[in-house]
């Protein structure tokens, strides 16, 4: 009932505007100039004293969802991209302790479904990727984690904070500023997962 009153009003009012925009421009053409003034607009803007933050933020809306990709006959997987990670420093370098350099670490969750069913964190992984790591080298990613059902003995997936992204130095990358990264994730699990909608929590954060 709301969208059937909804069109015909709306035509009504445009066409009203259209009304009154013409009547405006015919008053308008004919009145004569008496005059002009200019007003000088001034701001001042000092210089901020407090010092600048080393932050992180992640874009989009807190969540992602993993899609089925890449199963066969033994694993089923799971993959999907990592909101992407900014990392910002706004510091001055007197602010930056000798030798420091900072870090963002990653840890998951168990997936929990909504009927009570879990997959241990030791099945998500992740390929880290840097975006943009500044010119002079000195932020990298890092390493691939792969989860339990891959093989090799330290394959223990998100479970504890792995490395998502690193500067080697906070002072010497300093003027660069900003840093971006982000990482595919990939859930593998046995083909005999129980089915349901399962959720983590993956935790990132920033050290130094």
């Amino acid at each position: 009932m709301i969208k059937k009153n909804f069109l015909p009003r709306a035509l009504a009012l445009t066409a009203g505007c259209s009304v009154l925009l013409g009547v405006g421009a015919a008053a308008i053409a004919d009145t004569v100039e008496h005059g002009t003034n200019e007003i000088e607009v001034n701001v001042d803007i000092v210089e901020l004293d407090e010092p600048g933050v080393l932050a992180m933020t992640v874009a989009g809306a807190g969540s992602m969802t993993l899609e089925e990709n890449g199963s066969d006959e033994m694993i089923r997987q799971f993959t999907g991209t990592l909101p992407t990670v900014t990392v910002t420093d706004t510091r001055s370098a007197q602010d930056i302790a000798d030798g420091a350099y900072w870090h963002v670490l990653g840890s998951a969750s168990s997936f929990t479904s909504t009927g009570g069913d879990t997959i241990g964190a030791e099945h998500l992984g992740w390929t880290p990727n840097l975006v943009d790591g500044g010119e002079s080298g000195a932020v990298t990613e890092g390493e691939q984690v792969d989860t339990a059902v891959d093989p090799g003995p330290d394959n223990v997936g998100l479970v504890d904070q792995e490395l998502l992204a690193m500067a080697w130095d906070s002072a010497e990358v300093l003027d660069e500023g900003t840093w971006t990264a982000n990482a595919e994730l990939f859930l593998r699990t046995p083909v005999s997962v129980e089915p349901g909608s399962y959720s983590s929590k993956l935790t990132l954060s920033l050290f130094e």
